[in-house]
């Protein structure tokens, strides 16, 4: 109903069908003949929640409440009498006995129907007002004593008479000037000869609100609800009369729009027989579009030379296609149009702490930026470059920061981008030209601040097209990308407040250049305690609801995830680990469709039937069983692993064999570990011709996998002395470190990685270098606690901790005997 409608008749006139019974809108009867009627002294009272019942009026209701289906049910059996009250709060869903008004009106239910859609609808009449005394009953519905509300009798004198007269008449001129009232409701109302009904009937039906009409019925001067009544009715006259005056305007303004529209089509159609332009319809727009952007003076001057360009264009040409492109690009570009951050800086902590578990450096990192932003504002945006092996969450962590500084998130993958153009742009005069995938990023994200996700940035490529990683240096300084040019918007755009955040899973094979503009943040491989975690939190519930099982259905118990980590997952992150807990989901939902369920919690039967044999073994790594084994820790682009130097002698000549796809650096290291050797033999007791009779075979397991690096250099200078010396190497020891010819140890990198590499393979002991202690500090104390740490700076340090047994007072006799 329009707010201007005074009357909804609609919800007042019976539903008819074959079944229903005929039954008039209204009755005619004077309220005292109504109040006549014996009152009884207990109703069952029907809260309605938004409606008011008057004496005399007849009104459909839907039932939609239990407790009042069952009111209705049993009345309609009865005697069909029920109290009907308004409630106080129309939200409350199941108002108490004290949350309703004090007077209602007793209705009778004049016919009960069940509707198509199963509700319940009841047309019920009022008979006369009621007063509230106390409650009876609660359930299952209410039912209160009640009380006659005593009315003031009706004086028949002729202002009153000439009160009523008005009424009828404001009421009949609404229904004149209203298109949505039928005639026939004037008719109606004109036949109604008794003045209470016609008050109460009005009341009924005009466009109040609830505490209105409540005030009305509660009424006890007839005098005085119709003098209420009378007013209501004026000012909705008003209000009608003022809405016609304001649509006979618009009707004009749209019968011009609609000439105006109408002779364009008709010039158009014109204009298109003889060959010429069309109509500047999509100019007009882009013009209008213009005027609300927030670019300077500057582009808007740029937009306006262009847009005048493309109306000299025929739009026939081939040029006029680029043109447009180019200019709804400028529109759709977001021009200083920003997203508003959040800076609660406890609800971004929770948020990053939902989302990742640990990366305790990043998450701080991201808190001082919103700290600094939150102080200054205006603080340029810094260029995070998130470094780490796969799966440890370096991309969905930008979702993360997006989601606590409640910015747009965009993504850009860079892996295999070789052409220039894809990160500048093409320029317009070649045919299919784009603009660059920032910009376009940008676009689509809607504002000039979002989180903007650069993955896999190392593997940018370059070749004759170009170098993308030199056309990102000006994306990714923050001294410069306030005006960085696309070669096809032609204009700086400013990317200052984006926040780029690069992921990288190693950082050889970026470009000096660029590494150098980016904040290099270390995100390591996660300890078993961090992948027991993330596999609750995070793997199980998503794999759950992937595969439409419920808690109920599946657990993991720690000891159990801790069995699929140690055995079938060999990484730093937890892309593997999240594959084999799908895969027991999916056992688990096989079994459940099969109609045999292995029970929610999974034991480790179930995990060896599901995924099979174990993958690895860790046993393998524990011991060192003879002189010249020596375990050391290696790096790799998946994390941390443990490999070992294997050292043995042959009658020779004193020949250096290296095998197992060695790279130059591991080669060099091992001359460096022989040479120390040789220079250094009286140290170790070693007697100096044995180097010149017997052969040194160097060999590290899995041939087929190539291996580089320095780490290794103490760990071949050990087996070697192992080797010479015969003295066995420590069990559950590991090490990593360079070595040079004075017999320093110099610090390695990737040492959180290694260490998780010696704990899932049970190690308890590790030698590194003193200059490494800074990266184990870093680690949190509760996942290497059951490690123990040596810190060295000489090789001699190094021999006396891992070799068993004394220093020989004489050399061991290898010689050849004959």
């Amino acid at each position: 109903m329009s707010k201007f409608d005074l009357f909804d008749f609609n919800h007042a006139l019976p539903i008819i069908n074959e079944d229903t019974e005929f039954f008039p809108l209204f009755t005619q009867q004077d309220e005292d003949d109504m109040t006549s009627e014996e009152l009884p002294e207990v109703l069952s009272i029907l809260p309605l929640r938004n409606t008011v019942l008057f004496p005399g009026v007849v009104i459909p209701i839907t039932v939609g409440r239990d407790k009042s289906i069952k009111l209705i049910k049993e009345a309609y059996k009865g005697d069909r009498t029920i109290g009907v009250v308004s409630q106080k709060d129309m939200s409350i869903e199941d108002p108490a006995f004290n949350q309703l008004h004090t007077v209602g009106t007793v209705a009778m239910i004049i016919k009960m129907l069940q509707m198509p859609d199963g509700n319940t609808t009841v047309i019920i009449q009022g008979k006369q007002r009621f007063r509230l005394k106390e409650e009876v009953q609660s359930d299952p519905y209410i039912k209160a004593s009640i009380e006659r509300f005593v009315e003031q009798k009706i004086k028949k004198e002729k202002e009153f008479n000439a009160l009523i007269s008005s009424i009828k008449e404001l009421a009949l001129q609404i229904i004149n000037i209203s298109p949505n009232i039928p005639s026939e409701t004037g008719i109606a109302i004109k036949n109604i000869e008794s003045p209470s009904f016609l008050i109460n009937f009005i009341s009924s039906n005009m466009n109040a609100d609830l505490t209105f009409k409540q005030d009305l019925l509660e009424m006890k001067d007839i005098k005085q609800r119709a003098n209420r009544v009378l007013e209501q009715l004026t000012a909705e006259l008003q209000l009608l009369e003022l809405k016609n005056q304001i649509q006979n305007k618009v009707r004009v303004d749209l019968d011009k729009q609609q000439r105006d529209y109408f002779l364009n089509q008709q010039l158009k159609t014109i204009q298109e027989e003889l060959g010429g332009s069309t109509p500047d319809l999509e100019i007009e727009e882009l013009r209008k579009k213009s005027l609300q952007k927030k670019w300077g003076k500057d582009i808007a001057f740029h937009f306006k030379k262009e847009l005048d360009k493309l109306s000299r264009i025929n739009p026939a040409a081939a040029d006029y296609s680029v043109q447009l492109n180019y200019l709804e690009l400028l529109i759709d570009l977001p021009w200083n149009e920003f997203s508003k951050d959040n800076f609660d800086l406890k609800r971004a902590e929770k948020v990053l702490d939902k989302d990742h578990y640990g990366l305790e450096k990043v998450k701080r990192r991201i808190i001082e930026y919103l700290a600094v932003l939150k102080l200054k504002r205006d603080m340029k945006a810094p260029i995070l470059c998130l470094v780490g092996p796969p799966g440890v969450g370096k991309t969905s962590l930008g979702k993360s920061i997006a989601k606590a500084l409640n910015r747009k998130y965009v993504r850009m993958a860079l892996g295999g981008v070789r052409d220039e153009a894809e990160i500048r742009g093409h320029r317009k005069t070649y045919i299919g030209a784009m603009p660059g995938r920032v910009v376009q990023s940008i676009k689509k994200a809607g504002t000039s601040n979002p989180v903007f996700v650069l993955d896999e940035i190392d593997k940018v490529g370059n070749d004759f097209r170009g170098d993308p990683s030199s056309a990102l240096l000006e994306v990714l300084d923050p001294e410069q990308n306030s005006a960085f040019y696309d070669h096809y918007v032609e204009m700086d755009y400013d990317l200052s407040n984006v926040m780029f955040i690069a992921t990288a899973n190693s950082l050889s094979t970026i470009q000096p250049a660029l590494l150098d503009r980016m904040e290099i943040i270390e995100v390591n491989g996660y300890t078993i305690e961090e992948k027991i975690e993330i596999a609750k939190k995070h793997l199980l519930p998503k794999q759950r609801e992937q595969h439409g099982l419920s808690a109920k259905d599946i657990t993991l118990k720690s000891n159990i995830i801790e069995k699929v980590i140690d055995e079938y997952t060999r990484e730093s992150g937890v892309r593997g680990l999240e594959k084999r807990i799908g895969a027991l989901v999916r056992g688990a939902a096989t079994h459940i469709v099969m109609e045999h369920p292995i029970g929610p919690a999974i034991s480790q039967k179930e995990v060896l039937d599901i995924l099979g044999a174990p993958v690895y073994d860790k046993d393998s790594y524990e011991t060192n069983d003879v002189a010249g084994v020596v375990t050391g820790l290696a790096w790799t682009q998946v994390g941390g692993d443990i490999l070992f130097i294997e050292s043995s002698l042959s009658p020779g000549k004193g020949k250096l064999t290296l095998t197992g796809n060695l790279g130059e650096v591991m080669k060099e290291s091992a001359g460096i570990a022989m040479a120390y050797l040789r220079a250094h033999a009286a140290d170790f007791n070693i007697d100096f011709e044995l180097f010149e009779k017997w052969d040194v075979h160097i060999h590290v397991p899995a041939g087929a996998t190539p291996k580089d690096g320095p780490s290794a250099g103490i760990t071949m200078l050990t087996a070697l002395a192992s080797s010479f010396t015969q003295r066995k190497v420590r069990a559950n020891l590991a090490m990593t470190g360079e070595i040079t010819l004075r017999g320093k140890v110099l610090p390695v990198g990737g040492i959180k990685e290694k260490i998780l590499a010696a704990k899932r393979a049970n190690i308890k002991d590790i030698i590194l270098c003193k200059s490494n202690k800074k990266d184990i500090m870093e680690i949190k104390e509760d996942y290497i606690k059951d490690l123990t740490f040596h810190y060295v700076n000489e090789m001699s340090e190094v021999i006396d901790i891992a070799l068993l047994g004394e220093k020989v007072k004489k050399p061991l006799d290898l010689s050849i005997k004959k």
